[in-house]
C-alpha cells in the first residue's frame, strides 16, 4: 500500500507540478493587487454592475481588491490561453518522443484556420448558404479545418519517409510553403462571418468567465495522448523508434508507418487547436499562429520530451504549456517589457535541454557503475 502511494505521489511530472506551484506562488506574491469592479447576475439573467453608497450618500460602482494573478478572471484567461498551445504540444511531444521535430505546426495552424474559415463563411449570415442548416456549416467547416491539418501532417511524414531527409529540413520548408499558401488564398485579408451557432458553442462560459470548450478540448486531447502513449501498443512503438530506431527496425516495427502516424497526429492536433481558436475569435488570417513553433516546441521540451527521442508524456506537454503561458502572463502582470518575452522563453528552453542532457549523463553514469 505504501509503495503504491509513493508511486502515485512521485510521478514523472512531479517536478513540473512543483515548478508550476512555485511559479504560481511567486506571481501571487510579487504581482500586487488591483481594484476590479464587482458584478452580479440579475434576476432576468444578464450580468450587471454592483453599486454601493459612499459617505456622501452618492450611488457609486462597487470595487474589490484582488490579487493581479490569483483571481478567477485571470486564472480563467490563463486556462484559455494555455489550451491552444497545449493541444498542439501534445502532438509535438509525440513527434519528439519518436526522435523527430515539426517546425511547420504554426503554418499548419494558419492554413487550417483560413480554409476552415472560408468554409464557415459560406454558411455565415452574409454567405451564399446562409439559409441552410447552421449545423451543416459547422460540420463542413470543422471537416475542412481538421482535414486540411491532417493532410498537411501526412504530407510532411510522407516526404520525410520517401525522401529520407531530416525532418528539420522538410518541416522548415513546409513552414514557409503552407503559410505562403494561406496568404495567397486569403490575399492577406482576414476571413470572418461565421454561423452564430458555432461561436456560441465554443464561447460557452461557466463560472466567472471560464471558457469551458477550449479547456474541455485540451483535457480530451490530454486523455487521448495519455491513452495512446501509455496504454496502446502504437504508443510503445513510438517510444521504441525514438529510443533506438535501428533496434526498433530489427525488432519488426514498421518505422516508416510510425513516422507517418506521428506527423499525422501532430498536424491533427494543430487542426484541433485552430478549430477551437476559430470559434473563439471568430476570424482567421494567414498571420495566425506566427511564432507558435517556438512556444509549442518549448512546451514539449519543458514538459520533459527529450530531443534525443524516447522520452516524454502527454501530461508533461500540458504542464510545459502551462509553465510557458504562466511566464508570458507573469511578464504582463509584473509590468516587464514584453519585448523580453521571447528572450525569456528561449532561455527556459535552453535550460530545459541542458537539464535533460545532465539527467541523461547521470543516468548513463549510474548504469556504467552498476555494470562495473
Amino acid at each position: 500500500m505504501l509503495a503504491r502511494l509513493r508511486q502515485a505521489l512521485f510521478i514523472p511530472e512531479s517536478g513540473l507540478l512543483l515548478v508550476v506551484f512555485v511559479l504560481g506562488a511567486a506571481l501571487w506574491f510579487f504581482s500586487g493587487t488591483v481594484r476590479t469592479p464587482i458584478f452580479e447576475t440579475a434576476p432576468d439573467g444578464p450580468r450587471q454592475r454592483v453599486f454601493t453608497t459612499n459617505a456622501a450618500g452618492e450611488r457609486v460602482p462597487a470595487f474589490a481588491e484582488q490579487n493581479k494573478f490569483l483571481n478567477a478572471r485571470n486564472l480563467a484567461q490563463l486556462a484559455k490561453d494555455t489550451s491552444f498551445i497545449a493541444i498542439m504540444a501534445v502532438g509535438m511531444s509525440i513527434v519528439i518522443i519518436a526522435g523527430g521535430i515539426d517546425l511547420s505546426v504554426g503554418s499548419i495552424y494558419a492554413l487550417a484556420s483560413v480554409l476552415g474559415a472560408l468554409a464557415f463563411q459560406q454558411f455565415g449570415p452574409d454567405g451564399p448558404h446562409a439559409a441552410a442548416s447552421p449545423w451543416a456549416g459547422v460540420m463542413l467547416g470543422s471537416l475542412a479545418c481538421l482535414g486540411t491539418a491532417a493532410l498537411c501532417g501526412l504530407v510532411n511524414g510522407g516526404l520525410i519517409v520517401a525522401l529520407r531527409v531530416h525532418p528539420f529540413i522538410i518541416t522548415l520548408g513546409a513552414m514557409a510553403i503552407l503559410r505562403g499558401i494561406a496568404f495567397v488564398v486569403t490575399r492577406g485579408q482576414s476571413v470572418g462571418g461565421f454561423p452564430p451557432a458555432f461561436r456560441e458553442i465554443v464561447r460557452f462560459e461557466v463560472g466567472n468567465g471560464l471558457s469551458f470548450v477550449p479547456l474541455a478540448v485540451m483535457l480530451l486531447v490530454l486523455a487521448a495522448g495519455w491513452i495512446f502513449l501509455g496504454r496502446l501498443a502504437a504508443g510503445r512503438r513510438v517510444y521504441a523508434v525514438g529510443g533506438n530506431e535501428l533496434a526498433a527496425r530489427f525488432s519488426g516495427i514498421r518505422v516508416e508507418r510510425v513516422k507517418l502516424g506521428i506527423y499525422l497526429l501532430s498536424g491533427l492536433c494543430a487542426g484541433i487547436s485552430a478549430l477551437v481558436a476559430l470559434g473563439y475569435y471568430g476570424s482567421a488570417s494567414s498571420g495566425d499562429g506566427q511564432g507558435y513553433e517556438l512556444n509549442v516546441i518549448a512546451a514539449a521540451v519543458v514538459g520533459g520530451a527529450s530531443l534525443t527521442g524516447g522520452k516524454g508524456t502527454a501530461l508533461g506537454a500540458i504542464l510545459g504549456a502551462l509553465v510557458i503561458q504562466m511566464i508570458s502572463s507573469g511578464i504582463v502582470i509584473l509590468g516587464i517589457d514584453q519585448n523580453y518575452s521571447q528572450i525569456i522563453i528561449g532561455v527556459v528552453v535552453i535550460a530545459a535541454v541542458v537539464l535533460d542532457n545532465v539527467n541523461n549523463w547521470l543516468a548513463r553514469r549510474r548504469q556504467s557503475r552498476a555494470a562495473a
